[in-house]
């Protein structure tokens, strides 16, 4: 699994960006991500912070979700259970409890952007 965890909060975030084909670009007053392939204007850099910002970091989860939704959940299980699972019991799951469902929807956006890059990161490999 790809370690994110000793990133700092912008390194995460522009990991991520750079997973969602965004690339920086200035407009003569301010850093933007605009889209790599249109160059259509995504968000001002100082206002998108996927590992701090619940909304930003929704959006990253629901992109990891489109790409692949059984391994964003195990992704953000091992984050956010850390050692209390097993990557190999988590693989052979075929279910989950609601009570275990509950917790992962608690998660911080740290722990969200984390998954998600994983995630993304996995899927571009």
């Amino acid at each position: 699994m790809t370690q994110v965890k000793d990133m700092i909060d912008e390194k995460l975030d522009f990991a991520l960006a750079e997973q969602l084909g965004w690339v920086n670009a200035w407009d003569g007053i301010r850093l933007l991500w605009v889209d790599g392939k249109t160059n259509e204007f995504r968000r001002k850099v100082t206002d998108w912070h996927p590992s701090t910002d619940p909304a930003a970091s929704l959006e990253v989860q629901t992109k990891a979700i489109e790409v692949d939704a059984k391994m964003y959940v195990w992704n953000l299980s091992i984050v956010k259970w850390k050692d209390a699972v097993e990557p190999e019991d988590i693989d052979g799951w075929e279910s989950i409890n609601l009570e275990d469902i509950g917790d992962l929807l608690t998660a911080t956006p740290r722990e969200r952007a984390e998954a998600a890059y994983i995630t993304l990161q996995g899927a571009r490999e």
